[in-house]
């Protein structure tokens, strides 16, 4: 699998907002939520994705799940507050979607929001990530 990101020049799609802990989000509610470019390269293949449960209440910046891949184990963190309303049932199955396609079928989870926690845009971020 190749590492170059398809949508070059920039791995961070400007409609999106970041976390400095790797996570991407959309705007409004239901909120999608799934890691970025440069988490998913950093942790090479990924071959196992823990979520949550529908309706679980999260908090934002708690542990929501953690991704395994072949070099290590990471946790992942919600940006926001809210209810989760639904799950990437592919992406539990198939986890290797978090690396082929991070910004679509490898989203993670939809909350409904009541708070978002602190986020970057994708300049704020592309600037924190070194790119």
């Amino acid at each position: 699998m190749s590492n170059t990101p398809s949508n070059t020049p920039s791995n961070f799609p400007a409609d999106l907002t970041y976390t400095v802990e790797h996570e991407w989000l959309t705007d409004g509610s239901p909120a999608t939520i799934g890691i970025t470019w440069t988490a998913q390269d950093a942790l090479g293949d990924i071959v196992y994705l823990e979520l949550p449960a529908v309706g679980t209440q999260l908090t934002a910046g708690s542990v929501i799940g953690e991704v395994e891949s072949t070099k290590s184990v990471s946790e992942l963190f919600s940006p926001v507050s809210g209810t989760v309303v639904e799950i990437n049932s592919a992406a539990v199955d198939s986890p290797e979607l978090l690396n082929s396609d991070p910004y679509g079928a490898g989203w993670l989870i939809k909350v409904d929001v009541t708070e978002v926690g602190p986020v970057l845009s994708a300049q704020e971020y592309e600037a924190k990530v070194g790119f």
